[in-house]
Formats: C-alpha cells, structure tokens, sequence
C-alpha cells in the first residue's frame, strides 16, 4: 500500500491551520495513546538505543502507531494489571517498509559493526534474517505487531522498573529464547507470566523474541503498510 506524498503535506497544512496533530493515519490505525496514555511508550528505533545504534529511517517520531484492534486489546490488558502496580512498556509497534530497508542495507555493510558486543555478541549481522530476528516482510509493518515488556510501577513518584527478562530488548542470541532452558527460573518466571497474559489478551508470540507478539485477529494480515511513523 502506497499513500501519496501530497497526502501528508495536505495534512500537515491542516494540522498548522487548525491545530491538529502533524499526520492524519489510514483508516484502521490509531496512536496508542490516544487509545490509553497510562501505557509507557519507549520507542527505540527513534533513538540511538537500539542494535544499529542511530535512528532508524521512517521513525519521525517516538509513537507506538497500531491497528485499532491491537491498541484496544493492549488497553484492556493495561487496565487488568495497573492495579498490580504493573504496565506494559512498549518499544516497538508499527514499523514502515522504509524501516525495514534500512535493516537491510544495515545488514549487507559488513563494516558497521559498532553495536555487536551489545545486541549481536555471538551472531553474524548478515544472518539476522535467516535466524527470524529481522524480516523482510516485517509483521509489525501489517501494524498489529507488537514488542514489550512490564515494568513495575513504585509508589512515591519512583521511576518504573523494568521486571527482569534476562536480556534486553533486541539482544539477537539464543538467551532471548523465550523458554530458552539457562535462564534463571524468576527470569522464566516472568517471561511466562508476560507471554500468558498477552496470549490472553488474543496476541500470540514467538518462539526467538520473549518481547514479540501479534494480534492473533489482525485486521491487516496480508498488508504491508509503508506510512511514516510520525
């Protein structure tokens, strides 16, 4: 799917004009905070913290963009465990077929090594597609895809703790396995915990990312969209 140029420099026009937000999204798609502003947004591929170590091309701005289906399905799940002094925290939601080039030419510069000690220590990078860690065909590009994490939520203004899941978001290794059998059983613990809830929130997982679901009822499955996020 392809939407025109034009399109988004009209809606910035009306955004200027009337006060709105800088881009109107497709049918289908809203901002997860607007769905649920309680959820913590730390979008990575904005930054520089994430495998490739800068931002990443189509990340305009650091918002979680989903199909409606998706952010009312987080939502609900968000209102079950904040009274556990729990939330999700996500890091990724859609993500633009620009973003995905960018992984791959990323991928085929072998000289670009400056972030392997933290995200890749015992993989090559030209293998990141054949191992599942990166898709060419991206489900978060259909928008109904989806990685997170839980945090803890102190009392007393305390910042939010992210509960312990063994390895960091992205890290490309085995240890991300969810069920990966050397971790330590309260890291299991908690890994269970959040892949069964997102299950029971309709999104299934995966078998090499802990942080990875999708909308098991997407809306869009055959779809890849390419608007920026913005």
């Amino acid at each position: 799917m392809k939407i025109k140029p034009a399109y988004f420099c009209f809606m910035a026009l009306v955004s200027v004009l009337f006060g709105g937000r800088c881009m109107a999204l497709p049918a289908g798609f809203v901002y997860l905070k607007e769905v649920d502003s309680s959820i913590i947004q730390d979008v990575k591929y904005f930054t520089d913290d994430n495998f490739i170590g800068r931002p990443i091309k189509g990340y305009e701005a650091a918002e979680c963009i989903l199909t409606q289906e998706a952010a009312h399905a987080l939502s609900k799940l968000q209102q079950q465990i904040l009274p556990q002094h729990l939330s999700l925290k996500v890091y990724d939601c859609y993500r633009p077929q620009t973003a995905v080039n960018d992984f791959i030419a990323w991928s085929q510069d072998a000289s670009d090594q400056k972030m392997k000690t933290d995200y890749y220590p015992n993989i090559n990078k030209a293998d990141f597609f054949k191992l599942g860690y990166v898709a060419e065909n991206s489900g978060h590009t259909r928008g109904s895809t989806v990685d997170l994490t839980l945090v803890h939520l102190p009392g007393n203004n305390g910042e939010p703790l992210e509960m312990a899941m063994g390895t960091h978001f992205d890290f490309m290794d085995e240890l991300s396995h969810p069920l990966n059998p050397n971790i330590h059983n309260d890291v299991r613990s908690n890994r269970l915990f959040l892949r069964s809830i997102m299950q029971k929130a309709g999104f299934e997982p995966v078998d090499n990312e802990w942080w990875h679901f999708t909308f098991k009822n997407e809306p869009y499955p055959d779809t890849y969209f390419n608007f920026p996020v913005a």
